[in-house]
């Protein structure tokens, strides 16, 4: 991301070089937040299966979350002196991620995949709020509360992710396409080979050739006496 241009002012007691520098930070901020706003709609779409209800109203608030979020960001910048852009554009051109890989799936592979979401999200927040923390005490703050709320809405994804002894079915993905499998074996399931048949044994081939054979005299004979 190339860096903001230099307010002609900002707020009392920093510096504008100072000031530019916030507005930098906060700038991918905003990206960030923004792309999750949309990320979390998308999912809204486009979740189905049995956790369907459960999961697409759980989402809405955590939308509106965001959405506020990144609005107090973009007013950060704006009383810094800076200038937000919150155009696809400028957030395609300056971010430093790929979009969401999962299209329609099932609810608790979104959810395996929108884990590493936040998980990205809230690590790079809070290298935010340490940098802010040596220039800008309000805007770390600002940070520090978003995370509040980021790192809520990710127990309640995680929620359903963890086993009873505490562990994550996603532990140790890396993607969201990895996440998403071990998160539903069923989407790995519905991807694999139609299982073979097992052939039986020549021996039990046999056994069951004898059985059949059994069968048939007993029953030729049980016809016979019912005549």
């Amino acid at each position: 991301m190339s860096p903001a241009r230099t307010p002609r002012y900002t707020v009392p007691g920093l510096g504008v070089d100072e000031g530019r520098r916030i507005i930098d930070l906060l700038t991918l901020r905003l990206h960030a937040l923004n792309d999750l706003a949309l990320t979390l709609k998308h999912i809204h779409w486009n979740v189905v299966g049995p956790h369907f209800i459960a999961v697409h109203e759980m989402l809405d608030p955590q939308t509106a979350a965001v959405r506020d979020m990144a609005d107090a960001a973009a007013e950060r910048i704006s009383a810094l002196g800076g200038e937000p852009n919150g155009t696809p554009g400028a957030l395609v051109k300056e971010r430093t991620w790929d979009d969401y890989s999962v299209g329609r799936a099932d609810a608790i592979a979104h959810l395996g995949a929108l884990d590493l979401v936040y998980t990205g999200i809230i690590e790079d927040h809070r290298a935010a709020v340490e940098k802010a923390g040596e220039l800008d005490p309000v805007t770390e703050d600002l940070l520090i509360e978003h995370l509040r709320g980021l790192e809520q809405f990710q127990w309640f994804v995680r929620a359903h992710l963890e086993s009873s002894s505490g562990a994550l079915s996603t532990a140790g993905a890396d993607t969201e396409e990895a996440a998403a499998e071990a998160a539903s074996p069923k989407r790995a399931a519905s991807g694999s080979a139609p299982a073979k048949k097992t052939a039986l044994p020549a021996p039990a081939k046999r056994t069951a050739k004898k059985t059949a054979k059994k069968a048939v005299k007993k029953t030729t004979a049980s016809r016979r006496t019912t005549r």
